[in-house]
């Protein structure tokens, strides 16, 4: 069960990556909204990380066009 919910997690900051990297959301807390409104219920606590919220922030900022 371990292995799964590792790759779950994984798989949900993968994700948080791609839409951060999509230029259409302005920060951490916006790109965790659309995870959940995608259907992923553990969105929160996988972005729970300082360093994970400020990956996704940055991901953000360096996508939207300047």
């Amino acid at each position: 069960m371990m292995h799964t919910d590792d790759s779950r997690l994984q798989a949900l900051r993968a994700r948080a990556y791609a839409l951060a990297e999509s230029g259409r959301y302005n920060g951490a807390h916006a790109v965790e909204q659309a995870l959940i409104a995608e259907g992923w219920d553990n969105a929160a606590a996988a972005l729970q990380s300082s360093y994970t919220r400020k990956a996704i922030s940055e991901r953000c900022l360096a996508a939207k066009p300047h």
